[in-house]
């Protein structure tokens, strides 16, 4: 659904309701921007986020835990000290 915004003279937007109510950021929240072929991207954290969760999974084993490898490297390395 497309919507006029107004950028202010300080840089400011201001998102439609509709727009954060469908994101689920009636409260606020922070986004990730990026600039491709001319025009303005807007991504919340919590997408990107699950966007590179993702990307990651692909190449993570079924059944492989990286927060627990990643724990037992850091035992081990404390043992070691």
């Amino acid at each position: 659904m497309p919507q006029h915004v107004v950028m202010a003279s300080n840089g400011r937007l201001v998102i439609p309701a509709a727009v954060r109510s469908e994101l689920g950021m009636q409260n606020g929240g922070n986004f990730i921007v990026h600039v491709e072929d001319g025009q303005i991207h807007l991504e919340p954290i919590q997408a990107a986020v699950a966007r590179a969760q993702a990307i990651v999974r692909r190449y993570v084993p079924e059944g492989v835990s990286l927060v627990d490898e990643l724990t037992d490297d850091r035992q081990r390395e404390a043992e070691g000290e």
